[in-house]
C-alpha cells in the first residue's frame, strides 16, 4: 500500500457553532477558529475536520446546505474562509471540510427551481413519487428524525424523499447533471486548497427509495468512483464516507486503493454496542468489553492493505465517551487517558473531537426545553405518544443525545467559559470552570498533554502507523494488544473498568512509553491493574 500523509497524521474535528465565538453574538464562527489555530498547532494535530460552514437555514445545524460555495453568515465571509485555509497551512494543518451530497436544503436553489414543475429542469434533481393507490405515502420509508420519509408537495401533487428531516430533500444521484454539478462544486473548494472532504452519510447515495433501498445502493461504488476521477482522484486529499452500515468486506470497497473511490470511511460497528440489539439507539444497555475488543480487533485485523481505518470514540452526533463508556465522576481523567491511549495506539488514523482532549463530559437535561436537537425532540414526542414516561425518555436523552456533544467549548473558568462574551446559543456544562482549556494547559498531569504525548509518539515512531495488531487474550475488562513492526514489538495494557484487574505477561519490559498515571510500570510478570489504569511498554 502507497504510503499518504493521511496515515500518519491525526485529525481534530471542529464543530464551529460550538468551538469559538469572536464577535459576542453566542455563536462560534471562523474568526474564532483562527484565534484557536497556535491551541491545535500545540497539540500537534495534522488536520481539522470541519463541520459544515456552508449557506444554510440551519434546520439542521448546518447539514442542509442551501449554497455551497457560501458561507453562512453567523460563522463570517469567505474572506474568513479563506484565511483561515491559509492560516491553517501556514500551521501544516490541511482542513478537511464536511460535504453533505445526499440531500440539501430546501432552501437551496436546485429546490426551489424543482418545485415550480414537473418539466422543471431541476425536478430531476430530487426525488419525486406518486402517490400510492390509496393516495397515502408512496411507501413505509421511515425519516431518521422520526416519521415518514416522504412529504407531500401540494402543488405538483407529488412526494418528495427525505430521508432526514423535511427541510432536507434528498438529491437524485441517477441524475447526470445533478451528479456534474456537485463535482464543479467540489472542485471550486479543492482550487481553494482545502485537505479533502468528509462526505455525510455517503452510503445513501445508491438509494433505490420505491424499492425501499437506502444504504448501499447497486450503483453506490459506480458513482464514487466516478466523483474519484472527476475530482479529488488526481490531488493529494483525505477522504473519508460516513458509512453507518459497513463491514470490513463493504470497506474494502470504498477504501481500497485499487478501487479509485476514498481513503477510509468512518463505520460505527462499536458505536452500537450500548443499544439494545434490533431496537433504537435510545433503547440502552451496558457496553460488553469483550464484545467491543471482538469488534476492534476485527475491524484492526481483516481490511489488510486493502483498506484504512479511521479511529474514533467521538464526533457531533456522538455523546461524550468518558461519560458514556468511561467513568466522568470519580476516574474522569484515569479513564479519558485510558481511552485516548487504547485508540490511539491501533492502526488507522485518530480522529479527536473538540473538548475531548480536555475530558469535556455530557451535559444532563432536566426537561426537554433545555434540548436544541431536532433529532432529540422530535423522539421526545414521540415516545411521548407511545406511552413512555417523560423519567426514561429524559434518561436516554441524557445517555445519547447529540446535544451532549455539541455545547461549546469551555476555553477558561470566566464567564461563559471564554467560549463568548454573550449568551451563547446552547447552554455550556455547569463543569466548564473546572474543565477548560486553560486548566488542562497549567497542569502538567492533564489529559491534554496525553493526547499531545500520543500525537507526538505517532510522528516519531511508525510502529504506530504502520505495525500489525495482535490481541491478548485477557479477562474481559482488560483490553490488551501488541504492535509490532519490523522487529520492534509494543504492548498495550487498560483497564476498561471501575474495579481492579490482573494481568501476567512473560514479557520483559525494555521501555515505558506512554501510562496514564504517575506509577512506573517495572515488571510485567504478574501485576494488578488500577482501575482505567493504561499503559504501553516496548518489550524484548
Amino acid at each position: 500500500m502507497k504510503k499518504n500523509w493521511w496515515q500518519e497524521v491525526v485529525v481534530y474535528q471542529i464543530y464551529p457553532r460550538s468551538f469559538k465565538d469572536s464577535n459576542g453574538d453566542g455563536i462560534g464562527d471562523i474568526r474564532g477558529m483562527i484565534e484557536e489555530l497556535d491551541y491545535l498547532e500545540k497539540l500537534g494535530v495534522g488536520a481539522i475536520w470541519l463541520s459544515p460552514v456552508y449557506q444554510s437555514p440551519n434546520d439542521d445545524n448546518g447539514y442542509d446546505i442551501s449554497d455551497y460555495e457560501a458561507i453562512m453568515d453567523e460563522f463570517g465571509t469567505m474572506e474568513d474562509m479563506d484565511e483561515f485555509l491559509r492560516e491553517a497551512n501556514k500551521r501544516n494543518i490541511k482542513i478537511i471540510m464536511d460535504l453533505v451530497v445526499n440531500h440539501t436544503s430546501d432552501e437551496h436553489q436546485w429546490f426551489v427551481e424543482a418545485k415550480k414543475g414537473k418539466d422543471n429542469p431541476y425536478r430531476d434533481y430530487y426525488v419525486w413519487a406518486d402517490p400510492a393507490e390509496d393516495g397515502g405515502v408512496p411507501n413505509d420509508l421511515r425519516s431518521t428524525f422520526s416519521g415518514s420519509a416522504w412529504e407531500f408537495d401540494e402543488e405538483s401533487g407529488q412526494y418528495y424523499l427525505h430521508l432526514f428531516s423535511k427541510k432536507q430533500p434528498d438529491l437524485n444521484w441517477e441524475n447526470d447533471d445533478m451528479r456534474q454539478a456537485v463535482y464543479e462544486m467540489m472542485n471550486f473548494w479543492i482550487e481553494k486548497g482545502i485537505g479533502g472532504f468528509r462526505l455525510d452519510v455517503i452510503d445513501l447515495v445508491g438509494k433505490k427509495p420505491l424499492e425501499e433501498i437506502t444504504g448501499n445502493g447497486p450503483r453506490l461504488h459506480e458513482f464514487l468512483q466516478e466523483m474519484n476521477q472527476a475530482t479529488f482522484g488526481n490531488h493529494d486529499l483525505l477522504t473519508v464516507g460516513e458509512t453507518w452500515g459497513a463491514t470490513p468486506e463493504i470497506a474494502k470497497l470504498y477504501s481500497n486503493p485499487e478501487r479509485k473511490e476514498l481513503s477510509m470511511v468512518f463505520q460505527f460497528e462499536h458505536i452500537g454496542l450500548d443499544q439494545q440489539p434490533g431496537k433504537e439507539k435510545w433503547d440502552l444497555q451496558p457496553v460488553d468489553i469483550a464484545q467491543l475488543k471482538e469488534i476492534l480487533t476485527k475491524w484492526q485485523t481483516e481490511l489488510g492493505n486493502e483498506g484504512w481505518n479511521s479511529l474514533f470514540w467521538n464526533n457531533h452526533d456522538l455523546p461524550r465517551m468518558v461519560s458514556r463508556w468511561g467513568n466522568d465522576q470519580d476516574y474522569r481523567v484515569e479513564s479519558a487517558k485510558m481511552l485516548a491511549i487504547l485508540l490511539h495506539m491501533m492502526k488507522g488514523t485518530p480522529y479527536i473531537y473538540q473538548g475531548e482532549e480536555i475530558g469535556m463530559t455530557n451535559t444532563p437535561i432536566r426537561d426537554i426545553s433545555e434540548a436544541e436537537d431536532i433529532e432529540t425532540i422530535n423522539m421526545y414526542n414521540e415516545r411521548l405518544e407511545k406511552g413512555y414516561s417523560k423519567e426514561e425518555i429524559i434518561h436516554s436523552i441524557n445517555a445519547k443525545g447529540r446535544d451532549n456533544a455539541r455545547r461549546p467549548m469551555a476555553w477558561n473558568g470566566e464567564k461563559q467559559g471564554g467560549f463568548t462574551s454573550g449568551t451563547p446559543w446552547i447552554a455550556l456544562n455547569e463543569n466548564y470552570k473546572e474543565i477548560n482549556v486553560e486548566a488542562a494547559l497549567n497542569d502538567t498531569n492533564s489529559i491534554f498533554y496525553t493526547y499531545q504525548n500520543l500525537i507526538q509518539l505517532r510522528k516519531d515512531n511508525p510502529i504506530m502507523v504502520w505495525g500489525s495488531f495482535e490481541l491478548v487474550d485477557t479477562v474481559d475488562q482488560v483490553f490488551s494488544y501488541y504492535r509490532k513492526y519490523e522487529g520492534e514489538c509494543w504492548l498495550i495494557v487498560t483497564n476498561f473498568s471501575n474495579e481492579e484487574q490482573p494481568f501476567i505477561s512473560e514479557d520483559e519490559i525494555e521501555e515505558v512509553i506512554i501510562q496514564n498515571d504517575k506509577e512506573k510500570i517495572t515488571t510485567l510478570r504478574e501485576i494488578t491493574l488500577r482501575p482505567w489504569q493504561a499503559f504501553v511498554v516496548k518489550v524484548k
